[in-house]
């Protein structure tokens, strides 16, 4: 009886080992399942916050932006395209056209009347006759446009931006300019500096008129950057010499365009001895362009558009 007791007593003591044993096991298991939970919770809250991050770096804000001061450039302005040869004198009112030859941005504004009244380039950059189709005049084409005035003995079809300078010759760049002016004065002057200088950069022409009912404007006023010196150029459109001449400022010296060759010997420029100087054999013996009238080396070359001034 005694030895079933004692076989009874083991049995249970058994039982209850292994009992406690699973109950380890199982609070082991339950402690490791915990863990896992928590360690898979901080994980998606650190992955919320790195996708946070990523879209605010990534986000393309100064791209985005980029084109925004040509929207407020053209502000109020109708955008159309209009050829560069287009010789009708007809402007539309409140529109802004590329006037750049080529790839050049060279924009010009007019007002309600049809006005041209501003041109702004954010770079002026010079005509390169060696790549691109320009004429033996200088030109890019062979004629401007017929602005209303015109027409009149004294006024040129000026250019705002010179042929030299890659401006086109379309209504949006030309006005009225009187002849004198447009060849040997102030307009002269400023398109030479800008040449000799390379190009320049933020220009940007005023033009005023009158009233609203013509296409000839009064005044000019030129602001651009030149060696990284700001120029200021502002003048009325009238002949210069009168108005000097009536200040009083004008003199009897001859004019320094005259050349002192008198014998117009062009041997060692007219390069393939055709009687004729091209403005490239002028430019490469040292000539600045243009040439005018009272140039020696004016008659051995070709002023298509008879204006008095080769290579403009």
């Amino acid at each position: 009886m005694k030895k079933k007791m004692n076989y009874l007593i083991l049995l249970l003591t058994t039982i209850l080992i292994v009992g406690c044993t699973n109950e380890k096991d199982a609070s082991v298991t339950d402690g490791v399942t915990d863990q896992q939970e928590v360690t898979i919770g901080n994980t998606n809250k650190n992955s919320e916050k790195e996708e946070t991050s990523t879209t605010v770096v990534d986000e393309p804000v100064v791209e985005e932006t980029s084109t925004q001061p040509n929207n407020e450039r053209f502000s109020g302005y109708n955008l159309i395209e209009v050829d560069g040869g287009d010789l009708s004198g007809y402007r539309e009112p409140n529109v802004v056209v590329d006037i750049g030859y080529g790839d050049r941005e060279y924009w010009a504004f007019t007002n309600e009347y049809g006005q041209l009244v501003r041109v702004i380039a954010d770079e002026i950059i010079l005509q390169d006759d060696s790549n691109e189709p320009v004429l033996s005049s200088g030109r890019y084409f062979s004629d401007e446009a017929k602005v209303p005035g015109v027409e009149s003995a004294d006024l040129d079809e000026g250019h705002i931006i010179a042929d030299s300078l890659g401006g086109v010759s379309n209504a949006y760049n030309i006005t009225p300019q009187e002849s004198t002016l447009n060849r040997h004065g102030d307009q002269a002057y400023m398109e030479d500096a800008i040449r000799k200088a390379g190009g320049a950069t933020n220009f940007e022409a005023i033009i005023t008129y009158p009233n609203t009912e013509t296409q000839i404007p009064s005044h000019y006023q030129y602001t651009y950057t030149l060696r990284g010196n700001k120029i200021v150029d502002s003048f009325d459109n009238v002949n210069p010499d009168e108005v000097n001449a009536s200040l009083g400022l004008t003199e009897s010296k001859p004019s320094n365009s005259t050349s002192s060759n008198k014998s117009g010997d062009i041997s060692s420029i007219d390069t393939n001895g055709n009687g004729q100087v091209t403005i490239k054999e002028a430019k490469d013996a040292g000539f600045s362009m243009p040439i005018t009238s009272d140039h020696w080396l004016y008659p051995y070359m070709r002023d298509n558009d008879n204006d008095g001034m080769v290579g403009e």
